[in-house]
């Protein structure tokens, strides 16, 4: 269950390609390994997906931005993982870093440019109710 979610103004649709960056961010999950040099995420299970906000407010509506000589305009993104209990604080802190370089990067030319705020969080928290329905999984156990 290692879903990756952004949310994010919906003007940088303009700006970048959100379909790049899923893909980018789900090729880094699948790259990131636990101390014993297994993979944190399966294959089959990691899903990136990303959703514009068509109304937003961001800071102090560009006052600050403008007086820095922007044009106020600001962006934001919010990249928020969900992975299920059991990894440790150093197999999480990898997957973190792993995952903000790809972001810095891909972000790296808007923020030349414009004032944006991007945040990325990892969550891990007791389910009440897991259930999952998947024919993607026997995909990647091929014996």
């Amino acid at each position: 269950m290692p879903h990756l979610v952004i949310l994010y103004t919906g003007q940088l649709d303009a700006e970048v390609n959100m379909t790049v960056l899923c893909r980018q961010l789900a090729d880094a999950m699948l790259t990131v390994q636990d101390e014993d040099g297994q993979p944190v995420f399966p294959t089959g299970g990691v899903r990136v997906l990303a959703y514009p906000a068509p109304h937003y407010a961001v800071a102090d509506g560009g006052a600050a931005g403008r007086a820095a000589g922007g044009t106020g305009d600001y962006a934001f993104a919010y990249l928020n993982v969900r992975m299920g209990r059991g990894r440790s604080a150093a197999t999480q802190q990898r997957a973190g870093q792993t995952l903000l370089s790809v972001a810095q990067a891909f972000f790296a030319p808007v923020m030349a440019q414009r004032h944006i705020g991007i945040k990325l969080q990892i969550d891990e928290g007791p389910e009440v109710f897991d259930a999952k329905l998947s024919n993607l999984h026997p995909l990647f156990h091929k014996a």
